[in-house]
């Protein structure tokens, strides 16, 4: 088929490699968000879809908005068979989806109708959810309920950020989203409709959701950091200074400690939650590197008075 695919950041990549490598369909171009700003000199850079668009030589759409008289044009004269999406990042306009033979066909990271919305990775691993998985389905207006093609499952481990759980699903979905297309362009597969029962919403957490509540119980704590890893990272404050946390281990035959208390030994850094203490992995104090816990309790050496707040 003749293809358009729209996706922005690296988790669409293996799905735009094995579109491009695929002998059964023809990308003749992407739709990208803008270039913007990024890294830590703000310097303008465009996105990895663009870049890999551009080293395999496919024309680049860039519309500030999906609606745009000029992208609807030229999407028009490019006349895709089918668009595939993955993590674009805007909604798309009735008019848009109108133009493709066979729609556009979303690659979504959950098992839908679970956690529709923009962060379904973080909310399953934030809820502790031991299966998830990646769904394609065909997008309607309604964000993230057309009706479902196929799914892949995956399963949560202990220790998994959600980094980890998006790299697996990234690569596990792009296969499953060009079987979804051979098998619309073979005539053989048919989307069925969503299940009514089981919707579940998948928002954006944001810096501030990442604060840690240390008088929450270990296992919300160890989720909330391992869900906010690597973005937008999980935070605490020390001495009035944030500090950012990676993953953690959960320590439940150390002596009790109270919510934040901090308990540096040469072997381990614990502190207190409402259940048992946890042990910190990697910390990276403000306007500093990330270093391990130890290192770091050495320079700022704790004392019984001091919190992680």
């Amino acid at each position: 088929m003749r293809l358009v695919f729209a996706g922005t950041p690296d988790t669409a990549l293996p799905s735009l490699r094995a579109l491009i490598d695929s002998p059964r369909h023809d990308v003749v171009a992407v739709v990208t968000r803008p270039d913007a700003q990024s890294g830590r000199g703000r310097k303008v850079q465009q996105s990895p879809v663009a870049e890999l668009a551009e080293e395999a030589g496919i024309e680049i759409l860039r519309p500030h908005k999906a609606g745009d008289p000029e992208f609807l044009e030229r999407l028009r004269r490019l006349d895709p068979d089918c668009c595939p999406i993955v993590a674009y990042g805007a909604l798309l306009p009735q008019a848009t989806l109108d133009i493709p033979r066979h729609g556009w066909v979303n690659l979504h990271f959950s098992l839908l109708p679970a956690w529709r919305g923009a962060a379904p990775v973080q909310n399953a691993v934030l809820h502790g959810d031991e299966i998830t998985g990646a769904a394609t389905f065909q997008l309607v207006k309604a964000m993230d309920a057309g009706p479902i093609y196929g799914v892949v499952t995956e399963e949560i481990r202990p220790t998994d950020t959600s980094g980890d759980l998006l790299a697996r699903l990234a690569e596990s979905g792009a296969g499953l989203l060009l079987a979804t297309l051979d098998g619309i362009e073979d005539g053989k597969l048919e989307a069925m409709p969503q299940p009514v029962d089981g919707v579940s919403l998948a928002p954006k957490i944001s810096v501030e959701d990442a604060r840690i509540d240390w008088s929450a119980p270990a296992m919300r704590v160890d989720r909330l950091i391992r869900a906010c890893t690597p973005a937008p990272g999980a935070w605490t404050e020390f001495r009035g200074q944030r500090v950012k946390l990676g993953p953690v281990r959960l320590a439940p035959d150390a002596a009790a400690l109270a919510p934040g208390r901090i308990a540096a030994s040469k072997n381990s850094v614990l502190v207190g939650t409402a259940t048992h203490p946890v042990e910190l992995g990697e910390v990276q104090p403000q306007g500093k590197r990330l270093m391990n816990a130890g290192e770091w309790a050495r320079g700022v050496r704790p004392t019984d008075e001091d919190r992680l707040a």
